[in-house]
């Protein structure tokens, strides 16, 4: 039986000026499969010979093969571009001849045109390939790292209190907490140097973008002396400031910044009072 949206191994039956036709194994003419000869990725086939293809279905509805493998398939979950809004839905590249729709009850968030996202390939109630955002229910949480693994990921959402949901390898959940990111993220980013820091009982991985502690604290040591040669030797964040304004100028956790401002005063480079810090 054939699989639609899977990869096949088919018996060449017929060719045609256009390509060859592969036998469906149904005892029906009509059944047989075409593989377009632009389709046959540079393999010389013969009738008799059994090839591995692609099955999908064309514009018209028709199953149809293909040597070019694509970038995801059933049941796979993969990164992929929009390529287009209609009024029936979103449309995605997945490197077929006929581009994937994601019906709008499939799409959980707003997706903009040229845009990458996370997507789960499925075959719809019309026996065509569609693909959806919603993507947790096939997740993972079995994931092969440990607690220091270095990982990357793609934010596929986010919880109640700002905390990202994000998906490694396209396979495992994993989880950035809001406390543990100062820059703005957006669903669809994808991330590198991703630091696995605690792994949940339910196997999710807790993961952090935060480098070393110490390469961190150097760094935004370096930040705040910048920032107060550029304000004419001033700045008004001490150490009372609020974490959201410290996030927001320095992309830093309060933690962090009261420990590079006690850094720098110890070595005699700064002074604070309740106005704010001085260069000395």
């Amino acid at each position: 039986m054939i699989k639609l949206g899977e990869y096949n191994k088919l018996k060449v039956k017929r060719k045609a000026e256009f390509g060859y036709f592969l036998d469906a194994n149904t005892g029906r003419t009509s059944d047989d499969v075409l593989l377009h000869n632009r389709l046959l990725n540079k393999n010389h086939i013969e009738v008799g010979d059994e090839v591995e293809v692609f099955i999908y279905k064309d514009s018209e509805g028709r199953l149809a093969a293909t040597m070019n493998y694509p970038k995801a398939a059933v049941g796979d979950i993969a990164y992929l571009k929009v390529v287009a809004h209609t009024k029936i839905g979103s449309f995605i590249d997945v490197g077929l001849p006929k581009d994937i729709l994601v019906p709008f009850k499939a799409q959980k968030y707003e997706m903009t045109k040229g845009n990458r996202y996370l997507f789960y390939i499925y075959v719809d109630k019309t026996g065509r390939l569609a693909a959806t955002t919603d993507i947790f229910p096939y997740l993972s949480v079995e994931a092969p790292y440990k607690v220091g693994d270095t990982v990357e990921g793609v934010v596929y959402g986010f919880q109640t209190n700002n905390s990202a949901s994000v998906c490694v390898d396209n396979k495992y959940d994993a989880v950035i907490l809001n406390n543990e990111y100062f820059t703005e993220l957006n669903i669809g980013d994808k991330l590198e140097n991703l630091k696995v820091i605690k792994i949940y009982e339910d196997g999710r991985l807790g993961l952090t973008p935060r480098g070393d502690r110490k390469v961190e604290l150097d760094t935004l040591e370096i930040a705040i002396m910048s920032y107060l040669e550029g304000n004419d030797g001033f700045m008004r964040f001490n150490d009372k400031s609020s974490p959201d304004e410290i996030a927001t100028v320095f992309n830093s956790s309060k933690k962090n910044f009261k420990r590079a401002l006690g850094v720098l005063m110890k070595k005699g480079l700064i002074i604070q009072n309740e106005e704010g810090t001085f260069l000395k």
